[in-house]
This record gives structure tokens, sequence and C-alpha cells, in this order.
């Protein structure tokens, strides 16, 4: 495998000080993997006009670690397009000639971080050779789970007085902030989520803030109004492939919801490509830039997430973890095989959460995926879904609300199937592909689609099939949901009533 590297990954590689952990993490896994790691001859150009002389010097005395290609794509239609649509600069045209390499097939993938490559790549239809650092190692991760090197443990909380802040880890937080650690020992006794490995090294840290109308934010411009907020003070994740910026967000939103937050906010630099890959993150999951802060040391900027908004139909993730009881909601079956592999947060009384650590992507991911052959397929985004864990007459039981953000029917063949499905299923690729040829006792094939959708709650009590059927939900024991089933709001409802559930996030 080819694998061509963006320019700014070459630079913070051969930085001096380690501040962005998941390079080496990505470095560690191309040399396992034995791929061929290539530099384009642009980005040679661009790294010896580096103002840092140190980074020059050792991308020099390194170079032969990489494979610097000999020849490069000539320009063919797709990418003349590109050009006269989006390159302004000569960044911009560097950015078009890394991206035809992989158009043109002189190389298997390019790995960026930015954005605006990533939207070429989709506009010229190859979305899935382009991966961002975390998408790649998530690939890799998931495709070859013997070669990881740690078991990602679950998110804990703990005191700052039982965290090293020497750490590597909070090198960037030094980098950017004056005094950081003295700001962090005096937190001693106050608590952050934080996740390790099992040999103990820091893969995420996450200090969250709540703020009341009172709070002055006379140094930030446009002025803040006086609202209650949830303030995201510190949080930093090392891409490793297992999803862990995803379960960070849901502790952040879980945390908004439980103290009716008006607003959530973070401060942040956009210096590197890891401030740029959180800033990324965040307006995935609908923060936007609203402000600017000064400090000491640059220009921060102020993200912002209204609470309680409108919820977003066809860009569920913009307004999540909110729905409106104006969409349909459905009924699922999920087997027991894979229901709390799926929905960790969903675990059963009767199930040990030690076999529920999250180590694989799919449980610390919000977006997950969902394989189907229902004969019911008209489902649209912003829908609600209720999972419903199989089990007879009374250990089935209701188990989790979700919100339908994608449905994919157009399926081109089994690799497409299986490239679809990885990153977000329960499934291993050789189950992929027996779900994609499963034919039914008469040896017909129906052909399976996806269903890509958000995590959102899980019931505190949970209501079995006797009691769906008591309800009126559910007609009888044979009438139990096959495939995605409609039910309607008021039944919808008559569940959360009966499951005890917050319904914060419900807007009418």
């Amino acid at each position: 495998m080819r694998v061509l590297l963006d320019t700014n990954i070459l630079i913070h590689r051969e930085a001096n000080r380690i501040v962005n952990q998941e390079i080496g993490v990505l470095f560690n896994w191309l040399d396992k993997l034995h791929y061929e790691k290539c530099i384009h001859p642009l980005s040679i150009s661009e790294i010896e006009k580096h103002s840092n002389q140190s980074i020059v010097t050792s991308f020099k005395a390194k170079i032969q670690n990489y494979n610097t290609l000999k020849t490069t794509a000539p320009e063919v239609e797709s990418i003349i397009r590109i050009r006269e649509k989006y390159d302004r600069s000569e960044n911009d045209k560097i950015d078009t000639s890394l991206l035809k390499e992989v158009f043109c097939q002189r190389v298997n993938f390019l790995i960026t971080e930015d954005r605006k490559i990533h939207e070429k790549a989709h506009e010229i239809g190859i979305p899935d050779l382009v991966y961002t650092i975390d998408d790649f190692l998530e690939k890799v991760t998931t495709e070859n789970p013997a070669l990881s090197d740690y078991k990602v443990l679950s998110v804990k909380q703990d005191y700052f007085g039982n965290i090293d802040v020497t750490d590597e880890f909070f090198n960037s937080f030094e980098d950017d902030y004056d005094g950081f650690r003295g700001w962090f020992n005096r937190k001693s006794d106050e608590t952050a989520y934080i996740c390790r490995s099992e040999a103990g090294q820091i893969l995420a840290f996450l200090y969250i803030k709540l703020e009341g109308s009172e709070e002055n934010y006379s140094d930030i411009v446009p002025i803040l109004t006086p609202k209650k907020r949830l303030k995201i003070g510190t949080f930093k994740v090392v891409s490793n492939g297992h999803k862990l910026g995803e379960r960070f967000l849901k502790i952040v939103f879980d945390n908004a919801l439980i103290n009716k937050v008006d607003e959530i906010y973070v401060t942040l630099f956009n210096k590197t490509e890891g401030h740029s890959r959180l800033i990324g993150l965040l307006e995935d999951w609908g923060f936007q830039h609203a402000a600017n802060k000064k400090t000491k040391t640059g220009i921060e900027q102020v993200y912002v997430k209204e609470f309680f908004p409108i919820p977003n139909k066809s860009e569920p993730k913009l307004t999540y973890p909110f729905i409106s009881t104006d969409r349909r909601v459905f009924i699922v079956p999920i087997y027991p095989d894979y229901h709390t592999d799926l929905f960790p947060d969903s675990i059963l009384n009767n199930e040990s959460p030690q076999d529920f650590t999250e180590s694989q992507p799919h449980r610390n991911a919000i977006q997950k995926v969902y394989i189907s052959r229902s004969f019911n397929r008209d489902l649209n985004p912003g829908d609600i879904i209720v999972v419903y864990r199989t089990g007879g007459r009374y250990k089935s039981v209701t188990t989790t609300i979700c919100i339908v953000e994608e449905v994919i029917h157009d399926i081109n063949d089994e690799n497409h199937f299986i490239t679809l499905c990885r990153k977000r299923s329960v499934f291993d690729d050789k189950e992929l592909k027996r779900h994609w040829n499963y034919r039914t006792g008469y040896g017909k094939w129906n052909k399976p689609f996806i269903v890509n959708f958000l995590y959102l709650y899980s019931f505190p009590k949970r209501i079995n099939l006797d009691r769906l059927i008591e309800l009126g939900i559910i007609r009888d024991i044979k009438s139990a949901p096959r495939g995605f089933e409609q039910i309607t709001i008021d039944q919808f409802k008559a569940i959360l009533r009966e499951s005890k559930s917050d319904e914060s996030f419900i807007i009418d």
C-alpha cells in the first residue's frame, strides 16, 4: 500500500517537541503494516520554506525515511474542474496536486486533516480514499485488532490531584497557556473525565465548568450575553481509531441536559493540526465560531452551541441531542448478541460491564450503523428509533432512543457494503460478508440497506414485551417487531412515561 501524507502531517512529525501524539500513533501503524510512506515533491518545497529552521533540518535528515514520488500524475478533466472551482492560492494548488495522485491511482490513500481537500475528494467521487488521521486509525484498528498496542479502558472521573500533569499528553496545553501547570495544580480537588490505555497512557481528558448568568465575559468580543452555560474548559483527545472524541462529546451533551443550560461554549486556538481537528469535530456537532478572546499568548476562537434549539430534521447532528415529536417513530429489534456491544450505556442488569469496555470504535461512537432487510425501508433523517432488545415475552425489552441520520439504499457491491458499514458496525468483515450474501430459506437474496443513526438516550426503566402488549403498543406476541415497525407518537410517549424517561431532549 502506498500512502501519501499531507505536508502538515510531515511538519508535525518532525517537530522537536511532541504536541500531536496521534502523529506518532499514525506512523507506528504505517510501519507495522509496512505501508509505503509517500511524499509529494511540492510538499518538500513547502517544508523547505518553513519558518522553523529546526523542522527543516530535521526533515532533511530524515527524508530517506519517505518515498518521494519520482513522477506526478497528469492533469485530467476532473482535477481541472476542481482547480477552477477551488484553487485561489498556491496552497490550494498544492492540495489539489496531492489529491490528483490519489484520483489517478498513483497512490492508494491520502491522509490529511485539511477539510477543503476532503470536500474536493467528495466532489470527484473518492471520499473513501482520503482519510483524516482518526478515520485512518479507525480503519486499521478495525481491520487489524490483533496488532493494536493497547486496549482502551472506559472513561472515568478522577481528581486533578491524581493525574500527572507532567505527562506528555499535556505538552500542547503548556505550549498554549502560560501558567497551565499552576492552574492544573490549583484544581487538585476538582474532577475531570479521563481515559487511559491499559498501560496507563492518557488518551483523552475533559474538564467542564457550569457558569451562571452572572459570569463575566468582558474579555470576549463580541461579549456573550448573560445565560446559563456549560464551558468546555480543557478538552483533548489523542486520535487512535477508537472514536473517543464522540464519547467525550456525549459526556458534554449529557451534562448540558442534566444542568439545563442555554449554551455550551469552548475557547481554543487554531494554531496546529490538533486544534483544527478539534474545531472540525465541534463544527460537525453544531458548534459555531461566535467570538474571539484575547489572551497573553494570542487570540482564542470562541465556539458556541445553542442548547434547546429547533431540531434540524435533515442534519440531526447539528442540533443533537434534541428530537422533535413531529417526526415518525419506529421500533426496531436488535439481537442480544449485538445489543450491548453497540449500546454499552444500555447494558442490562444481568450483564457484566467488564465485558463491554470501550475497546472498539463502534462502542464509543454516537454515530452507529444498523443493517436491515426490513420490508419497511421508508425512513428519513430525523425519524426516531426505539431499540428493542429481543428475548421472548418477558426478556425482550425497549432500551434505547436513537435518531436516523442517513439511509443508504444505493450500495454497489460487497466491498462497497463493507466499506460503508465497517467503521460503526458491531460486525467484523467476515460477518459483514455473510450479511451481504445472506439468502432466505427459498434461496432468494433480499438486498440489505444501511441506516446510519445517532445514539441518544438509554431508558432508566425497561419495558418488556408483555407490558408493551398490555399498553397496546404491540398487538400480541406474534406481532413483535421483525424490522422497522412504525408506532404512533402517542405510543412513543407512553413508552417514555412508562420508562420514567427525562424528556428534556424532546422539543414539540
